[in-house]
Formats: structure tokens, sequence, C-alpha cells
């Protein structure tokens, strides 16, 4: 059998197999790093071709990533003992320099933040570590960026998950966090007292007010309804003593003696033992007395 086609098929497919694994497909995210003969050639993408044995390609991922830093015990400054971990993000801005530069940038990363964190938390008291995250944040980020920018790294955000004290001092922060929420329980208490005799007094203040004012208008509408009806009285009054003295002018001296005599019939009428006659009435019943003896003379 002849071995001739056989050994052209095999180099056949052996430089089919030499070309397929020239051609590198990169996608839009990663990075393709060429080091031929040890010196770098560039960062490519899309489609790379490969020198075997002369070209070294090393990918590079060029998407965010994150970066899980395991709890960390720190010492504050005020030497408090504490535990954090937290989580770093970043992304690679300089594909070059994360090859040339570092060999493991995320072993890297990690070593900076832990010895970072270890350094920004010994200058901040126990209470402002637990009450400055945010804060604590950005230092970190800005401390370990500096670091890694060398590195064609950028950090993006350092975020810390949980602080974790000790136990005596979580029992005393509770007990402290107890003893202000009795306090602000006792001031809201006092303020709303405060506020509800303020109300309460200001309702007593605005009856008494009312009532004075209603006190003070019945007192005026009686004054001026007791005005009126003296008024009324007064002109009645006069009414009526114009009416008798207009009467009295047309009365002679024999109406007033008839007068005199009706009220001298009606006071003999009285049970009374005693009877006083004034004197003015012989004089008005002299003018009676005269009529009589003259009509006597005259029936004479």
């Amino acid at each position: 059998m002849d071995a001739g086609p056989i050994v052209l098929l095999i180099l056949v497919l052996g430089t089919v197999l030499l070309l397929v694994s020239m051609i590198r497909i990169v996608p839009e995210y990663k990075r393709l790093v060429i080091l031929r003969l040890g010196q770098v050639i560039g960062a490519k993408t899309k489609v790379v071709i490969i020198i075997p044995v002369i070209d070294q390609p090393v990918s590079v991922d060029l998407r965010e990533t994150f970066l899980e830093i395991p709890r960390q015990t720190c010492i504050t400054k005020d030497n408090a003992p504490i535990s954090v971990d937290f989580l770093i993000y970043s992304k690679v801005v300089d594909p070059i320099a994360c090859v040339v530069h570092v060999r493991d940038y995320a072993g890297a990363a990690m070593g900076v933040a832990t010895t970072t964190l270890r350094a920004v938390v010994g200058d901040i008291p126990l209470d402002d570590v637990l009450a400055k995250r945010d804060q604590i944040n950005t230092v970190l980020r800005t401390k370990m960026d500096e670091v890694t920018e060398r590195w064609g790294v950028k950090v993006t955000s350092v975020e810390i998950r949980e602080i974790s004290p000790p136990k005596d001092v979580q029992d005393s922060m509770n007990k402290q966090m107890a003893a202000e929420r009795g306090r602000r329980a006792a001031v809201l208490e006092a303020d709303g007292q405060k506020q509800a005799n303020i109300t309460v007094a200001e309702g007593e203040r605005q009856s008494a007010i009312l009532k004075a004012e209603g006190a003070k208008q019945s007192a005026i509408l009686q004054a001026e309804g007791n005005r009126q009806a003296a008024i009324l009285n007064s002109e009645g009054y006069a009414l009526a003593l114009t009416k008798i003295f207009d009467s009295a002018k047309n009365v002679d001296s024999k109406t007033m003696s008839l007068q005199y005599l009706e009220a001298l019939k009606a006071i003999g009428a009285s049970p009374s033992t005693k009877l006083l006659i004034p004197t003015e009435l012989t004089n008005l019943l002299a003018p009676f007395s005269e009529a009589v003896k003259g009509a006597a003379e005259r029936s004479k």
C-alpha cells in the first residue's frame, strides 16, 4: 500500500489545524496582549493572527469585576478590635500595563486592600468607624486607586458589607442605644405634654375671651334696652302729662267739685271710723251752696 496519499493527508490536516490555531477571535470586552519573542507588540481585538512558538498571547478581560475581601480584624484608634469584610469593584483600563507590571493583579489588589483597611481603620475611633462607612469607603477607594493605577487597573468602588465589634462592646452599645431611646421617649413625652398644656391653656383663654365678649355684648344690649325703655317711658309720661294738661285747661270749678265729691264718696265708703275732710273741699263746695241757695230763692 502506497503511504504517499496518507502522508499528504496528514500534512494537509496538520496545516489546517495549524492555520486554525493561528486564528483567534477576541470579543469586544476582551483584549489579547501579544508578546512576540518576549516583547509586547500591542493589545489586539476581533480577529488576531498568532504565530506559533514566536507569539505568546495573554487574554485580559476589560469588564468590571468584584473582589471579595474576607473578614479582617482591625484595631481602631481607641484600641477597640473590630472585624470588617468588604467588596472591591475594579476594571482594567490598560491591558498592557496589567500584563507587564503585575503578574496577578487580583491577588495584589487583595493584599493592598487588607493593608490599606488596617491603616485607615487605625486612624479612626470606633464610633466613627461604625457611623462613617461612606467616608471609609471613599478613603479606601482613593488609597487603593493610587496603588493600582500603575498596574493599569481602576478601582471604581469599595463597599463595606459588615462591621462587627466585640461582644462586650456590642453589649455596651446596645445599653447606650436603649438609654438613648429612653431619653428620646421621655423628651417626646414631655414635648407632647407641653403642647397639650399649651393647647388647653389656649383653649381656656379663647373661651374666657369669648365669654367676656359675650358678657360685654349682653351688658351693652341690656343697657341699650334699658335706655330705650327709659326713653319710651319718659316719652309716654310726657305725653300723658301733655294730655292731662290739655284736658285740664277745659275743666271748670264745677267739674273739679264733682270730682272731689266722687272722691269723698269713695272715701266715705271705706270701713274707717275716722274721716278727714280737706279744707280745700269747703272752698270747692261754695259754688254748689250758692247755686243751691239761688235755686231755693227762685222757687220761692
